[in-house]
């Protein structure tokens, strides 16, 4: 249609030989009629009939063009439609289709399609995701939830712990249609873990060295009771934010462990003391039982030297009683006054007392090698005492100084040498 046309703006006065001297808007409803006076015309050519009578009056209403137009509309919201089932899933998520409500297959990255609604529906699930859950706390640790963090130990005393669960999905299926509330549900489950664990272990494990096994408890249990309930979740880390008493009593248990600290202090003490003791004592103990066994040794191989040396004189006193009872007198005699310092001397007849200079005699029977031969065995001094002026065995015993004992015992030594 164009401006031209006769019929635009034409108000019902069109006298002057078609000019149009009122100019107007354009009239609608005529409008209308010649789009489907073409249109009309244009689906009768294509299917090759037509009414042979020339065109219609544009006042006449064509049916055949409203069906055709409704047609096209209709296509057009098929297509539409059936556009509509295109969905993008990203790396990482999880397309989810369902049909009719229920679930019929799992997709992949990309760009898929399913059936529009309300046939399919889908749900896209993030699979790589940290989530993140918070016990006893939210989002700071002075916000606390004393509902959730109030426990009670094994020795029955409250602690206050607050914790964060992390977890991710291992199927998004048992997730989506298994959990009405995953989130809640989690949470309940954490918590029902981590009372448990609490509840059999000790107030003082829990605050200080159990922190890390309690963590690896709670999150086995965790799991486990997750995989019972087949939520599709994956428990990734259990971390304990804070472990302390109760406010009302934080006075108290910081006096309770200062005292258990100074125990602790005494102990490490008294350890390292007894370490320090104990091998000395040790060293001690060992020195004597040596000390004892060389006692016990030289006890033995000295009686098994006397029963020795008392089998030989036995065999030699067989042989000349009288010279053998006289030398055991003579050594006895010189065995016994070599621990004493006086000399006793016998003496006969008018008791003169002969001191003899035996000190003198030693020093110079050292300084001579010759002396050892003149003064004999000890056999043979008896009868040189005997041969002095004065002098008698059978006399009382006179008592005089006696020598140093280191020359007397050189003296011995050279006398039983030369026997």
């Amino acid at each position: 249609m164009s401006l031209n046309d006769p019929q635009w703006g034409n108000r019902g006065n069109d006298s002057g030989g078609g000019k149009r001297p009122n100019q107007g808007p354009p009239d609608l409803e005529e409008m209308w009629r010649d789009l489907n006076r073409r249109l009309s015309g244009l689906f009768e050519k294509k299917r090759g009939g037509g009414n042979g009578g020339g065109d219609r009056p544009p006042t006449e209403f064509n049916p055949k063009f409203l069906g055709g137009g409704i047609s096209l509309l209709v296509g057009l919201i098929v297509l539409a439609w059936l556009a509509s089932g295109f969905y993008i899933v990203d790396a990482s998520q999880r397309g989810l289709v369902l049909q009719f409500g229920k679930y019929k297959e799992s997709t992949e990255s990309g760009l898929r399609w399913r059936l529009p609604y309300p046939i399919q529906s889908h749900e896209l699930v993030n699979i790589s995701g940290v989530r993140t859950l918070e016990i006893g706390y939210r989002g700071s640790e002075k916000n606390k939830v004393l509902k959730e963090a109030l426990m009670l130990t094994d020795d029955e005393n409250i602690i206050n712990i607050q914790f964060a669960v992390q977890y991710i999905l291992k199927d998004p299926v048992d997730y989506i249609f298994n959990n009405r509330n995953p989130d809640e549900a989690v949470m309940q489950v954490a918590e029902t873990a981590i009372r448990q664990i609490v509840g059999r272990n000790k107030m003082d494990f829990v605050l200080y060295e159990g922190r890390r096994q309690i963590e690896v408890n709670t999150s086995t249990l965790m799991q486990e009771i997750l995989d019972r309930y087949q939520t599709g979740i994956l428990i990734s880390k259990v971390t304990m934010q804070n472990a302390q008493p109760p406010e009302q009593v934080q006075a108290a248990f910081a006096d309770a462990v200062k005292a258990s600290q100074d125990r602790e202090r005494q102990i490490n003490e008294g350890q390292g003391y007894a370490n320090e003791v104990v091998p000395k004592a040790q060293g001690t103990a060992a020195r004597l039982k040596q000390e004892a066994d060389g006692y016990k040794q030289r006890l033995i191989a000295t009686a098994e030297g006397d029963a020795s040396r008392f089998k030989q004189i036995n065999a030699e006193y067989a042989k000349a009683p009288e010279v053998t009872r006289t030398r055991m007198y003579l050594e006895t005699m010189q065995q016994v006054y070599s621990s004493t310092s006086k000399v006793m001397i016998d003496a006969k007849g008018q008791g003169n007392l002969l001191y003899l200079p035996l000190d003198k005699l030693m020093q110079a029977a050292g300084a001579l090698t010759g002396t050892s031969e003149s003064v004999g065995s000890s056999a043979e001094m008896p009868a040189q005492v005997r041969s002095g002026p004065g002098i008698a065995l059978d006399a009382p015993p006179q008592v005089v100084d006696k020598p140093d004992a280191r020359l007397r015992d050189a003296l011995r030594s050279r006398d039983r040498e030369i026997r």
